[in-house]
């Protein structure tokens, strides 16, 4: 077994980007005062979805969709093999983190689509509901692929966290990735802090992107209703 690399530095980005904004969404959801955030890292989550299905589609042999498909019967079987002597072992996302993932994207791009309907006052309190619904169905899948991920570690006796980080896990030579895609993923991160900054009002004159005329609106009434 050699140590190869298998996420690339976009997926990583992605992910902790993710993970830090929705994580921000969720803890400013309730709050008058920093209702504005909220509704910039739910932006950003959307924005976040939709470059990984990009990403999905063009991005590199662990990334692609196609590396891991919604497959139940195999979800079932993975499952059933870590109560064995030989569990499954899988270098990209095994079947049930393939599934949670998916689940997970559904969820934001649900949750994103309408929460902008429920800010803008777009089809009644009912989309409000579903909104807040979909945030704590998310947080539920999260809260359950972080415990899925240490139990992972812990029978395969490899750190998931570190990989995720770093990129690199164990296995044969030739199963890993050969580049890391350093410009894809510093276009992501000037991407986000770009909207972040064109949000808060931080660009020079003639650059400021902000979020939506929703946005600025509310900011325009100090920030309330």
């Amino acid at each position: 077994m050699n140590r190869i690399l298998v996420w690339d530095l976009p997926t990583r980005v992605f992910h902790w980007l993710l993970a830090g904004s929705f994580a921000g969404a969720f803890l400013t959801a309730e709050s008058e005062r920093y209702r504005d955030i909220h509704v910039v890292l739910g932006y950003t989550v959307l924005g976040l979805v939709a470059f990984r299905f990009l990403w999905g589609v063009v991005g590199t042999r662990y990334a692609r969709f196609s590396s891991f498909p919604i497959a139940p019967r195999r979800v079932l079987q993975y499952l059933k093999s870590l109560f064995t002597r030989s569990p499954q072992h899988h270098i990209g996302h095994n079947p049930a983190g393939s599934l949670a993932i998916y689940a997970i994207l559904a969820l934001a791009v649900l949750a994103g689509i309408t929460g902008y309907a429920a800010y803008n006052e777009i089809g009644g309190e009912w989309l409000a509901e579903l909104h807040e619904g979909a945030a704590n169905a998310m947080l539920g899948l999260v809260v359950a692929h972080i415990g899925a991920v240490i139990v992972s570690s812990l029978i395969h006796r490899e750190n998931l966290v570190a990989s995720m980080l770093n990129g690199y896990k164990n296995g044969r030579a030739g199963e890993g990735i050969r580049r890391k895609h350093w410009f894809v993923a510093a276009a992501v991160l000037l991407a986000t802090a770009g909207f972040w900054a064109g949000s808060a009002g931080l660009l020079p004159e003639g650059m400021d992107i902000r979020a939506t005329a929703a946005v600025a609106q509310h900011q325009a009434h100090g920030g309330r209703g």
